[in-house]
């Protein structure tokens, strides 16, 4: 019997020529877990939208065709009027989240629709062993890891009790333990029978945890295989619909962990990094800072006192979520002023504000350095000497050239993240770091991402790149640099590329 049911459904964004769906007929059975893959902009999110009643009651534009849910017409049916029968977990938890602390977070659905006290709390309670999430119980929402947050989102949704859960691109900022955790928490609630529908772009962790899969293009419906069948598509298959790898190798897993059994490798053609310490830690002083030094163990969240790492080659930077990876970009350079570290390159050692000049950072949340009010305007500011030509060059290259007089702050996040990167090569900075780079890129993008930090290394660039994306590393790292608890604990050859 289905529970979701879309019949010949036509939608166009208001104002917009992308993410349109045609013909969708689509029937869900009550209990069925269904992965959603494609392409950035294929429809996967729009077909989202429309089961969570976001299409048409928030998002506008033609719609066509009918769309049921658990017996409500979706058009006809006000949002909070199916809070009890949708849940929704969104790519970024932040945006979903009402409350500043974790329990008060997990009970808000509950208590918005006017439950009695006694149930708000017998939900909290049984959520919280489900989920197993003793230890961020009374915890401030803003102190929590990417992980974490991801997890009391799908606990606030959880508290609910619906027969239907959606989850858009739920990985994309998470480390390989948490999506462990997260794979863990799909596959309790389909114990418990829900239905579940899952639009994603890494595919390895949700083997064997599906029962059909639906490939949309260009806002249909292009293809459909069961679980089984999916799964047994080889590698080289899967990649001629452009998608992530359904199967991943062992060596790449203990890569990404930060587990991998290597130690630190001979360079020959090296950039030193020295007396890189941070903490986040405030110690009290008097008329001037003391510097952090290797002695100051525990109370530093980097200590690097030393490390020779390949010039002008891809360096995947690895390690579980919270262990230092950001924060060695950021001292890297420069924008950590109480880390003191200095960088030899090419006989030149240079420190404190000298390191901007040859250091370029993107960012994670790109929205935090994106300035102007268009791509070209945003790439131009990069250039030491302002060429048009070249802008529109590095535009094309990353499939932009034609929304170069677009607001970057109307563009997707992915879009966005390609902003950035074009931000960075117009940048002619020799040290290029890039934290994050691919999450929430489809494969198709994230291997255009992979052959232009190639290309940047090619030009004489030294590329370092944080990653959770073994995919990206296979790809496109020549080497591979482990960080564990703020320390440097392994640098080897990757594979041959």
């Amino acid at each position: 019997m289905s529970i979701i049911d879309l019949e010949n459904v036509n939608f166009q964004y208001k104002g917009s020529r992308d993410g349109s769906l045609n013909n969708i007929n689509l029937h869900i059975e009550k209990g069925q877990t269904v992965l959603l893959c494609g392409a950035s902009g294929s429809g996967k999110t729009s077909i989202i939208r429309l089961i969570n009643g976001l299409i048409p009651h928030y998002y506008s534009g033609e719609l066509e065709g009918d769309i049921r849910v658990a017996g409500h017409d979706i058009k006809q049916t006000e949002l909070h009027k199916l809070a009890g029968t949708v849940g929704t977990v969104f790519q970024n938890p932040r945006s979903q989240f009402f409350s500043v602390d974790t329990d008060g977070e997990i009970v808000f659905g509950p208590e918005n629709i006017g439950l009695e006290p006694k149930e708000i709390k017998a939900r909290l309670n049984d959520v919280v062993a489900e989920m197993d999430l003793d230890e961020i119980l009374g915890r401030s929402i803003f102190n929590l890891s990417g992980g974490q947050k991801q997890r009391i989102a799908c606990a606030s949704v959880a508290a609910l009790l619906p027969d239907v859960i959606l989850l858009d691109e739920p990985s994309s900022n998470l480390d390989f333990d948490s999506i462990e955790l997260l794979r863990g928490i799909i596959m309790e609630w389909k114990r418990q029978g829900k239905t579940i529908v899952i639009s994603e772009h890494r595919l390895w962790y949700l083997k064997d945890a599906v029962d059909r899969v639906i490939y949309m293009e260009n806002g249909k419906i292009a293809r459909e295989w069961t679980g089984d069948e999916f799964n047994s598509l080889g590698e080289e298959e899967v990649k001629t619909y452009k998608l992530r790898p359904v199967v991943l190798e062992e060596e790449l897993i203990r890569d990404i962990r930060g587990e991998s059994t290597s130690l630190f490798c001979d360079v020959e053609n090296n950039i030193e990094l020295k007396d890189f310490f941070f903490s986040y830690k405030t110690r009290p002083y008097l008329l001037f800072k003391k510097k952090f030094k290797e002695s100051d163990g525990d109370l530093l969240n980097l200590n690097i006192p030393s490390l020779k790492i390949p010039k002008g080659k891809v360096i995947g930077l690895v390690g579980p979520n919270g262990t230092g990876k950001s924060t060695f970009l950021r001292c890297l350079c420069g924008l950590e002023g109480d880390c003191k570290g200095k960088i030899v390159f090419d006989g030149k050692t240079y420190k404190g504000r000298q390191i901007l000049k040859i250091c370029y950072l993107v960012m994670q949340d790109v929205n935090h350095q994106l300035f102007t009010d268009s791509v070209k305007s945003e790439v131009m500011l990069s250039m030491k000497d302002e060429d048009e030509k070249r802008c529109d060059e590095i535009l094309e290259s990353l499939g932009l050239l034609g929304y170069k007089d677009t607001h970057p702050m109307a563009l997707s996040g992915g879009q966005k993240q390609r902003v950035a990167i074009a931000s960075a090569i117009a940048s002619g900075a020799e040290i290029l770091l890039f934290d994050e780079p691919t999450s929430g890129l489809d494969y198709s993008h994230m291997e255009k991402v992979g052959e232009l930090l190639q290309e940047l290394a090619s030009m004489g660039a030294s590329v370092i790149v944080s990653t959770h994306d073994p995919e990206l590393i296979s790809e496109c790292c020549d080497y591979v640099l482990g960080i564990k608890h703020g320390k440097a604990v392994y640098l080897k050859k990757n594979k041959e590329l």
